[in-house]
């Protein structure tokens, strides 16, 4: 029997319904919770837009509802996990299956099947819904909320370099030789690196080369003076793929688009720690679910006569959150080039794994 991870169905069905109830329940409360209060800070900024009304707020709601999922549905997991064994410690059925003769493993079975079915679910959601939530929501925030054409393909936030000078673009869409950018501002770099002048219009298409530039004005930081300039071409070295590849955001690209990113930077000679990192992290990041009963396993063992449940519960919950503690911290160290993009993604979760077994099996095994 101590080699069978699931030696009852019935029990294994029960643990597995009590735990997705309580998942649900959490992940439901703090969605909700926290996008009132994401409402609270930005529908203001949604209705200021011209023919903004309630409809547009609620598609804010329904953009930004599944970054918020996708980002605490860890935390859920963590929380329903003490929520679910702190439970079954107090009513003495941890007691009961062990007493049967359950191995601490064998209690938590259920609840780690639970949690990878969740962590595949997530990981699917991510990549089909997540993805294109966060660039229509992106773009939609760069447009200043106003009404983007319909299947567009709006890029947001682009910037692109030409040597030492700087082109940024609020909005790009189209591909190739139709690619058109909105909000353009072109910072043209003297050789000691300061910013000598900066060039700003509404519109800029491309002029094969360069990018044209109409009803523009100029500013010049050493005499702090405007001109204004009828047409302008600036980065004639910038091309339609240049760009394509300055408005990568792999928050907005699923999987399989990213690693074509990727490669496109690679061919290009481009840095890629920070996209790889990225790249390993979409995996990672939604197994990050299936650490979280082993990491609260603590709250289900040990007597709740003892008067230490809520000690337990406290430090299931503090190991959970250093988990994403770290996993964040080491995200931004492989960002920087501090860590290789494959152990800034993946040796959280390996060195928690390992934490979360040491504990177990040095307390309960």
């Amino acid at each position: 029997m101590q080699l069978e991870f699931f030696p009852s169905r019935t029990l294994t069905m029960y643990l597995a319904k009590l735990f997705i109830v309580r998942i649900v329940s959490v992940l439901v409360m703090l969605v909700m919770v926290l996008l009132m209060l994401d409402l609270l800070s930005h529908s203001g900024a949604v209705l200021a837009a011209p023919g903004n009304g309630q409809a547009q707020v609620w598609h804010y709601a329904a953009l930004r509802a599944p970054q918020l999922v996708a980002r605490f549905l860890p935390y859920s997991v963590l929380l329903a996990t003490i929520i679910t064994l702190a439970t079954l410690n107090q009513n003495s059925e941890v007691i009961a299956m062990k007493a049967a003769g359950l191995s601490a493993h064998q209690v938590l079975a259920p609840l780690l099947l639970t949690a990878l079915v969740v962590s595949l679910l997530s990981f699917g959601f991510n990549e089909r819904v997540v993805t294109r939530a966060t660039a229509t929501l992106n773009a939609w925030e760069a447009n200043d909320y106003e009404r983007l054409p319909t299947d567009s393909g709006v890029r947001a936030n682009v910037y692109v370099t030409d040597g030492t000078n700087i082109l940024y673009a609020t909005n790009v869409e189209g591909h190739g030789a139709k690619m058109t950018m909105e909000g353009v501002t072109f910072y043209r770099r003297a050789p000691s690196g300061a910013i000598a002048d900066e060039v700003r219009a509404e519109r800029a298409v491309y002029a094969a080369p360069g990018w044209r530039l109409t009803n523009a004005i100029r500013f010049n930081v050493a005499s702090a003076t405007s001109s204004k300039l009828a047409t302008v071409v600036v980065g004639p070295d910038l091309t339609p793929g240049q760009v394509d590849l300055g408005s990568v955001n792999p928050d907005t690209q699923p999987l399989w688009e990213l690693s074509k990113s990727i490669a496109d930077y690679r061919d290009a000679g481009r840095r890629t720690a920070e996209l790889d990192a990225k790249w390993w992290h979409k995996i990672s990041g939604p197994l990050s679910a299936l650490l979280m009963p082993l990491l609260g396993a603590i709250a289900a063992f040990g007597l709740a006569r003892s008067g230490q449940l809520f000690l337990r519960a406290i430090i299931g919950m503090a190991l959970g959150f250093a988990y994403f503690v770290l996993d964040n911290a080491a995200l931004a160290m492989g960002n920087f080039g501090g860590y290789p993009p494959l152990i800034a993604a993946w040796a959280p979760f390996f060195l928690f794994l390992l934490i979360g077994e040491t504990v177990l099996i040095r307390t309960e095994e």
